[in-house]
């Protein structure tokens, strides 16, 4: 066989296969689609419970037994996306309309997560029977072949209400994502009558039916006047804000409730609100709240902080607004695929495929019960006309010898090999025209049926049958016919399930609150060598000075207002705000200084700490393990940023020392191979933060420094120097830019 090879780009092959990649996870996997509001595995798993006979009227069955049968048959993508999806379309919290009507633990809104799926059961909700799964049998959808042919599954449900709306949905594909918020069911069937009334209405008029999102959780909308923006393209942000309000408390005091929360504070927020409340009251910055109690259950969300008497509750429930998730922004960006590609929709453009849909689902529906009431009614009349002649189709059953010849006389008159009791019968039966369906249906005939009172029900279905056929017709052949049995159909679902809204649409001015000014005061920061930082009185660290000397690896005076600079290895400089820093008694232990900052004790090793004020009035030494060295004026470090570069430095160089020159005349520097050079600070020039600076000392090559050290004139400074003790001060005194001195350790 000859050989075939095909050349080509590589770089071709990979964005073919990136963009199948991607468009199969868009379309099969992660949006949903617009004309069922539904993801694949949501479909999959719904019609699965629909084909196991789950209904709403039966027992509950295992949630593993839904979640595999769904992955053996159609989705096979693992148990845990599956588990997950049943999972949600059973919260209440998460789901405008609920789709599963779950039996046992389905996690909570506090974040809890549902038990395994051999514990939980489940089964259809009554909606999702009568609204999202009916007519399946009347050949409204497509049927598609399963991942292994071996079954046929729904293209998509035969939804009756926008379901994208209704419930909203969120997922992430590539390079996409989808996340659009659920609405009231009674306000989106409003708006489908108006575009069904009127399809030039526009955006803003569908609004007056729509008021805004209507999230499970409550709470309110408080960017009224954005909503015409989103609705119209689609996407946008909306602020959300918890239910609060202020009751009274024990004494005269106040307590501040919260009884509804934002739909985006659904799970572990919940936790991180009250983490955020505590940590504003350890701060000092909510000292009027005393306790916090969650105090949620079944019947619904509570959460408690108790006030001071005499506390402003107004102005703490705006910085509740502003520094926690109690008001929160929530991403609109409807996302979903139309017409087969992924589209972003806005309300109008939904309810537009929506109602599209729903005439073909209603096209299609009559079609199939109109085919089968002209069947019925074809058999009807052969009955009604056999019962006129059934002396006659008795002679021919009782002198035909097999069932065929019978029929082929009923159908075609043929009476060949048919004995008859007379020349006049055969006459008649050479007349006969039943059809194929007629005369089976004659055939089959049972001899109760020529009862008297049979005959009379069979006239009476027929005529009822000739009714049906004409409406069918009618619906068919007249749009408004077919438009008011969908706005019936609409009705008759929004009088069984609407509910009243939940969320609070309006417009509410920016939370402002005066947060109140730090009194000054001295404190000492004091921070171990293993990191845990933390502020006492001055005072006190003064009674306690030579303990906290000997225990604190940095200790300094400063200010309560003032900002920490930690300059580390790396040559950067994190800020931190001292007021952040625990405050109390001097056996406090303190809390990690990464938590206050943008350093990690991880990643980086702090060479220096001190006040931004005490800066100003230093000269910094920097010198790096390559040998350079500077003095910076502590004033170029007073910026106001979380992190920044605080010394130039060539790649895979490090600094060793950061240090206050202040009184210190000599620096020592010392290599890895043992040489020291001991030389004045005044021969290191002041240079610019982003200069890289002077040389220290001549390195051997592979050689580097492992260390510098500050001295004053009259200090002792002894080091360990391999099993040795030196004692830096008696190093002879040298030029800076030289070898040193090869010390034998």
């Amino acid at each position: 066989m000859e050989e075939r090879i095909i050349k080509t780009e590589y770089s071709d092959v990979m964005q073919k296969s990136y963009i199948d990649y991607a468009m199969s996870v868009i379309i099969a996997r992660a949006l949903p689609d617009v004309r069922d509001g539904l993801k694949p595995v949501q479909r999959r798993t719904l019609y699965d419970m629909y084909e196991l006979g789950i209904r709403y009227d039966r027992p509950y069955r295992k949630c593993a037994r839904i979640v595999g049968d769904t992955m053996g048959k159609y989705h096979p993508h693992g148990d845990s996306s599956i588990y997950e999806a049943l999972v949600v379309m059973a919260q209440e919290f998460k789901k405008g309309m609920p789709l599963v009507d779950g039996h046992g633990n389905f996690g909570s809104i506090e974040g809890d997560s549902a038990a395994a799926m051999r514990y939980t059961e489940a089964r259809l909700q009554k909606l999702t029977q009568e609204v999202y799964l009916a007519d399946l049998d009347k050949n409204v959808v497509d049927f598609l072949p399963n991942f292994d042919e071996t079954e046929k599954e729904p293209s998509v449900l035969p939804v009756r209400i926008p379901n994208f709306l209704v419930n909203g949905s969120d997922g992430i594909a590539v390079g996409m994502a989808t996340s659009a918020p659920p609405h009231n069911l009674g306000e989106i069937i409003d708006a489908v009558e108006a575009y069904m009334a009127n399809n030039a209405i526009t955006t803003e008029e569908l609004m007056q039916y729509v008021k805004g999102p209507d999230f499970p959780t409550g709470g309110l909308v408080v960017n009224k006047d954005d909503l015409l923006h989103i609705y119209e393209t689609g996407s946008g942000k909306l602020r959300i804000r918890g239910k609060v309000d202020v009751e009274k408390g024990k004494n005269g005091k106040q307590n501040i409730v919260i009884s509804e929360i934002p739909y985006t504070m659904i799970g572990a927020n919940i936790g991180k609100f009250l983490n955020d409340v505590a940590g504003l009251v350890e701060s000092k910055k909510a000292t009027e709240i005393t306790d916090i109690s969650n105090q949620s259950s079944k019947e619904g969300i509570r959460i408690v902080l108790e006030l001071k008497k005499g506390a402003d509750a107004r102005n703490l429930i705006n910085m509740l607004y502003k520094k926690t998730h109690l008001e929160d922004t929530f991403g609109v960006n409807m996302l979903a695929v139309a017409d087969g590609r992924p589209e972003t929709l806005g309300l109008k453009k939904i309810i537009e495929y929506h109602v599209d849909f729903r005439f073909e689902l209603a096209t299609r529906k009559y079609q199939t019960l109109l085919a089968k009431e002209r069947e019925r009614r074809e058999i009807q009349e052969g009955l009604i006309k056999a019962c006129d002649v059934i002396d006659l189709i008795i002679e021919i059953l009782r002198g035909s010898r097999n069932q065929k010849q019978a029929k082929a006389c009923l159908v075609n008159g043929d009476t060949e090999g048919i004995r008859f009791k007379t020349k006049s019968s055969e006459r008649k039966a050479k007349g006969l025209c039943f059809t194929e369906r007629q005369a089976t249906a004659i055939l089959e005939m049972r001899l109760y049926k020529l009862i008297g009172l049979e005959i009379d029900s069979l006239l009476d279905d027929h005529k009822k049958t000739v009714a049906n056929i004409a409406r069918y017709e009618d619906i068919l052949n007249n749009y408004d016919s077919m438009a008011a049995v969908i706005r019936e159909d609409l009705e008759a679902v929004r009088k069984e399930y609407a509910v009243p809204r939940k969320t609070v649409i309006e417009n509410a001015a920016e939370a402002v609150f005066e947060e109140k000014k730090l009194e000054e005061i001295e404190v000492c920061v004091l921070m171990d060598r293993f990191g845990y930082v933390r502020t006492v009185d001055r005072s006190v660290y003064e009674r306690n000075q030579e303990a906290a000397d000997a225990e604190s690896k940095y200790h300094f005076i400063c200010k309560n207002t003032d900002k920490l600079c930690i300059f580390t290895e790396k040559g950067m400089m994190h800020q931190a705000r001292v007021s952040d820093l625990p405050y109390g008694k001097f056996r406090d232990k303190g809390i990690p200084i990464d938590n206050f900052s943008n350093y990690s004790s991880a990643e980086e090793q702090i060479l220096h700490i001190d006040a931004m004020e005490n800066l100003r009035w230093q000269s910094l030494l920097f010198v790096t393990s390559s040998g350079m060295c500077k003095q910076v004026a502590g004033n170029e470090f007073t910026i106001n940023k979380r992190t920044s570069v605080s010394s130039k430095m060539p790649e895979g160089d490090t600094l060793v020392l950061v240090a206050p020159v202040a009184q210190m005349e000599y620096v020592v520097l010392q290599s890895k191979k043992g040489y020291f050079l001991k030389f004045l600070t005044e021969e290191i020039p002041e240079k610019k933060k982003a200069a890289l600076g002077v040389r220290g000392i001549r390195l051997a090559p592979g050689d580097e420094l492992t260390a510098a050290y500050l001295l004053a004139n009259r200090m002792t400074y002894t080091i360990e120097a391999g099993e040795k003790k030196l004692t830096l001060n008696k190093l002879k005194l040298a030029k800076r830019d030289t070898k040193g001195t090869k010390v034998r350790i």
